[in-house]
């Protein structure tokens, strides 16, 4: 990593990636595409289909997360979404809340008791194997690792998971939301505490492609307490996320949420 990209971790993502809303059907093909490429095609958690599009129920009420390559030509990296409630059905549950429904702590918190229209989950974070670095990231739609942020004296910074979870809290956070939840590996809050992320875990672990845990992430506290070191990133990252929407005027019928506070932006 060189020395000015150590230090400013958003000049280091926008000179290789480049991150997106997926708003228009065109966006949401090519998300839907590198969905069926990882969860299909490589790690079959999910059946190949003929149009090689990996969709379900949850991706019309979905606000969706696209990552490319800032180099011509551009190249498809990752993607991930943000599964927002339904307004029609306020009740109908959120996919962990299925997956998790015996081992949530309803003692830490009782996700049918929140505002249905300020949570949401984070969900099918996936990046296409040629930018996973181990061989045993295979295995895996996205992994995070202690490696992934190297030595003390050659460090480096995992952009490709960690951009991705920050353009779901800046969707979340246009939109209105105070708590993510994330059905995820157990490893994964102990990486995000080093950044000054909180992400609490809020039941026992469940079988679900993997040993996978339930936790939950406060948007707002997440962009007030990061570390100076991350804000850089975040900003371009919030920046690149609303252009994408200014582009797109108008947006789509899920942004139509309670503005986020003043204090977000």
């Amino acid at each position: 990593m060189l020395l000015f990209e150590r230090f400013n971790l958003g000049h280091g993502f926008r000179k290789y990636f480049r991150i997106a809303p997926a708003i228009d059907e065109s966006l949401r093909d090519r998300v839907y595409r590198i969905r069926h490429e990882v969860y299909c095609e490589e790690l079959k958690f999910e059946p190949e289909r003929p149009d090689r599009r990996e969709t379900d129920e949850y991706d019309a009420h979905s606000l969706h997360c696209l990552l490319t390559t800032n180099s011509e030509p551009e190249q498809l990296v990752g993607c991930t979404r943000v599964i927002l409630t339904r307004s029609d059905q306020p009740d109908y549950p959120l996919p962990f809340e299925r997956t998790c429904a015996a081992s949530i702590d309803r003692r830490i918190v009782d996700p049918a008791r929140l505002p249905r229209d300020r949570i949401a989950e984070v969900s099918r974070l996936a990046v296409r194997a040629c930018y996973r670095r181990r061989r045993a990231d295979g295995r895996e739609a996205m992994s995070l690792h202690d490696e992934d942020f190297g030595l003390p004296e050659r460090p480096r910074f995992p952009y490709i998971p960690i951009g991705l979870y920050l353009g779901a809290v800046a969707l979340a956070a246009r939109s209105g939301i105070d708590t993510l939840f994330v059905l995820t590996e157990p490893r994964l809050a102990a990486h995000f505490a080093k950044l000054g992320v909180e992400i609490r875990q809020i039941g026992g672990g469940v079988e679900h492609r993997g040993l996978r845990v339930p936790s939950m992430m406060d948007v707002h506290g997440i962009i007030k307490n990061m570390r100076m070191i991350l804000r850089p990133i975040w900003r371009v990252i919030r920046d690149e996320i609303e252009i994408g929407y200014e582009r797109n005027a108008g947006g789509s019928r899920l942004t139509d949420r309670p503005p986020a506070p003043p204090g977000l932006r």
